[in-house]
């Protein structure tokens, strides 16, 4: 479908431009797994299919495309039966994207499931709704593993945080955002990510729900999603001087002091889940 409405021009499709919508429930509350790529083909059938194999059946997938040019339109189109809902346009970059996310979604709860990410295995997203239901936690994260671009078998990095708190984010550290899925209820009372960031939005998005919102959250210690390596925050020197700052900055709009120094102090850990 073609909409020309505010004069803004996109592509849209999936099972609720067909007339289908799923509903939550108590025993069965929907979970919104949001994606958003750019230029994506050589990696979003696999996220899809991810998504497709869950065995909990209650979820909606829904893909915010950035205009792509690469063929991902195409894939979108092939999954038209199978994703909830799926739209292409440009946009303001990833965190614009994010936003339209979860405005467009209707689970109970919601979480990002990255174009180059995949579940780590068919009951991931079962165990947590599971932790959700055990706990009546607002979020539950749980942890993630790094792997070769062109090989998912390889692992490079184990990423393991399993807490969100005051004392982590001052020096840079945060549950692995991929992982983290917390009630659309704390977005609505968060407000949006800040597109300002270009690379730090969720790490800012998290020190708001922790410390501003005060959200009580769950530690699910399992490997849920394997990430592909090479992500924008990964790129070399420049990227992590920037992510750095940006740190630094959302720190402080949350009222939390941090500097250059305090983030050197994150180096262990990621040293630790290199040799683990």
């Amino acid at each position: 479908m073609i909409n020309s409405a505010n004069t803004s021009t996109y592509l849209e499709g999936g099972l609720r431009t067909q007339g289908a919508q799923k509903q939550s429930t108590p025993e069965k509350p929907l979970i919104s797994v949001i994606t958003v790529v750019f230029n994506g083909a050589e990696t979003l059938r696999d996220t899809i299919e991810s998504v497709a194999m869950q065995g909990y059946e209650n979820v909606e997938h829904i893909v915010l495309d950035g205009g792509s040019t690469d063929g991902t339109v195409e894939i979108l189109q092939e999954y038209n039966h199978q994703l909830a809902y799926w739209r292409s346009e440009k946009d303001s970059g990833i965190y614009d994207a994010m936003n339209k996310g979860i405005a467009l979604a209707t689970g109970e709860y919601i979480g990002m499931l990255n174009a180059d990410d995949l579940f780590a295995d068919n009951e991931v997203l079962q165990n947590i709704v599971d932790k959700f239901q055990q706990t009546s936690a607002d979020a539950v994260f749980s942890c993630l593993n790094i792997v070769a671009q062109q090989n998912v078998q390889k692992i490079i990095r184990k990423y393991r945080v399993a807490k969100l708190n005051s004392i982590l984010l001052r020096i840079g550290v945060m549950p692995a955002h991929p992982t983290f899925y917390c009630k659309k209820s704390c977005y609505q009372q968060a407000g949006l990510y800040k597109t300002d960031y270009k690379i730090a939005a969720d790490f800012e998005m998290l020190a708001r729900l922790c410390l501003k919102q005060q959200i009580s959250w769950a530690f699910l210690d399992k490997v849920t999603v394997t990430m592909r390596a090479g992500g924008v925050s990964t790129r070399g020197l420049k990227a992590s001087i920037k992510l750095n700052r940006e740190i630094i900055r959302a720190c402080k709009e949350n009222d939390l002091y941090s500097n250059f120094l305090f983030l050197f102090l994150k180096i262990p850990l990621r040293l630790f889940e290199l040799i683990r």
